[in-house]
């Protein structure tokens, strides 16, 4: 049992740190570390026949590893906290119109597609991290279950697209960059977020906090506006 728990830990790694070689030499957004790592695991894990249940154990040392990890997202936002500071009331409005507009325009489309109530209310979290978003939904009637799904899916589409998007639409500025990462893709995005700059990052992180936050706080007075 532990062999195949060190295994399956070690297999995680080692994907990841190919996976960031990778990126380094072909950046785009399928060779991004989180996705590339997500699909090559469940490939690696069908193969050897590795169901889920044996493969949690591991994926429970890696989670418990985020919490340091998160910590450490303080490190650029002290670095950068002058920049920060002083764009501060911008980066609020930022954070709070874009939480606002996750949830009002995952709701919307729920309803324009006829999905059940229950999908609606589980859709509306997508955006806060996982943790948060499994405690604040039950009061909207969605399921935590559902919601660990498509937190963890909006993330990394985030990872993977969220740069691209951008600059697509020529928002070059690093805090307008780390803002719009961060408020609508969590942590994953945010650990993109970093690759592309301490700053972005930084903000990122800060964007990622307040919106669970700010999330927690407007979600049931939002959800009720559409029902």
């Amino acid at each position: 049992m532990y062999g195949l728990t060190l295994f399956n830990i070690s297999l995680t790694i080692l994907i990841y740190i190919c996976a960031r070689v990778l990126y380094r030499h072909i950046s785009n957004p399928f060779t991004t570390p989180v996705l590339l790592t997500t699909i090559l695991v469940i490939i690696v894990l069908r193969i050897a026949d590795i169901n889920y249940e044996q493969y949690t154990p591991a994926k429970e040392w890696l989670t418990y590893l985020l919490g340091p990890a998160t910590v450490a997202l303080a490190v650029p936002m002290y670095k950068n906290r002058l920049v920060i500071k002083e764009k501060a009331i911008q980066v609020s409005v930022g954070i709070t119109v874009g939480s606002l507009a996750t949830i009002a325009s995952a709701i919307g489309i729920s309803k324009l597609l006829n999905l059940s109530e229950m999908i609606q209310a589980t859709s509306a979290v997508k955006a806060v991290t996982t943790p948060v978003a499994i405690e604040i939904v039950p009061i909207i009637g969605g399921d935590p279950t559902l919601a660990a799904v498509l937190v963890i899916t909006a993330g990394i589409f985030g990872a993977a697209f969220g740069s691209i998007c951008l600059t697509l639409f020529k928002i070059h500025d690093p805090i307008s960059r780390g803002l719009g990462i961060g408020t609508v893709s969590h942590g994953i995005g945010t650990s993109q977020a970093v690759v592309e700059g301490k700053l972005q990052g930084a903000v990122s992180s800060v964007a990622m906090g307040a919106a669970a936050i700010i999330t927690s706080i407007i979600l049931p007075l939002v959800y009720n506006l559409f029902h």
